[in-house]
């Protein structure tokens, strides 16, 4: 349902809304809006996002997912299972057909759900439900945008920190709940786009990432804004925020045209 901020949250079911282009594709994007894992702020990310995806030739997909703090028995990891789930849907052509390629795209709180979909962290497991979950969790690119990637305390906390391994964590929950601990040769190239001047994800958040994708011989980009804060969505107008649709688009050409891993 929304709540008085227009975002979503109290997602009794994950669900999937799709942006289809013109023309047949056999590419698509998993969509992933942020909101700190309390609410999810689909008007102001994944919906441009996928309309944008749409029109720039690939199919796209705004995963709506259960937030960790509404009771599910899965606790924190509710969220990771609905986006494994989604990603086992599109590499088994239960979504779409003739799909082989496969990106995701996340916001802030989105952006953490994704890149931790992308890796092999262990929470995401989950009960077979039907033959699609024989097909694997795979991305072939991530992009990642004001995200929030790593959970430790030396880094400034957030709403996901706190939902997820608490206002303190010991180091080992934050590492294990942390993107940059499962970057490894496999993970896919992934681009990163942050602001120095982030209010909300420390803007250490990208560098600490594209250091784990160099450390793992992955490839990266990353765009480090001079200032635009939290939430940008697509781009404002008239910011530096309003270029990174024009890198996003260069990063698929590049990396949604090779071989499917």
């Amino acid at each position: 349902m929304s709540n008085r901020r227009g975002a979503l949250d109290n997602i009794a079911r994950p669900s999937l809304t799709l942006f289809l282009p013109e023309r047949p594709t056999d590419t698509a994007v998993l969509v992933a809006s942020g909101g700190g894992y309390r609410r999810i702020e689909d008007g102001k990310e994944a919906l441009p996002a996928a309309r944008w995806l749409a029109a720039h030739g690939h199919a796209a997909a705004v995963l709506d997912y259960r937030l960790p703090g509404e009771g599910w028995g899965a606790g924190p990891a509710a969220p990771l299972q609905d986006a494994r789930r989604a990603l086992r849907l599109f590499n088994a052509g239960a979504v779409l057909p003739d799909i082989r390629r496969v990106g995701v795209l996340g916001f802030s709180a989105g952006a953490h759900l994704l890149a931790l979909a992308a890796g092999p962290a262990p929470m995401g497991d989950y009960a077979a439900v039907d033959a699609a979950d024989t097909a694997p969790a795979r991305a072939d690119v991530a992009a990642l945008v004001y995200p929030v990637l790593s959970l430790s305390p030396a880094l400034r906390a957030t709403s996901a920190q706190r939902l997820l391994v608490g206002r303190d964590p010991s180091p080992q929950l934050a590492a294990a709940w942390s993107a940059e601990t499962y970057v490894e040769a496999s993970y896919p190239p992934t681009l990163l786009v942050q602001a120095a001047d982030d209010p909300i994800s420390d803007p250490r958040q990208a560098p600490l990432m594209a250091a784990a994708c160099a450390r793992a011989g992955v490839p990266a980009e990353l765009h480090m804004l001079a200032r635009g804060g939290h939430g940008f969505g697509m781009g404002r107008p008239g910011t530096p925020s309003a270029e990174w649709p024009g890198w996003l688009a260069d990063f698929l050409a590049k990396f949604m045209q090779a071989p499917p891993r």
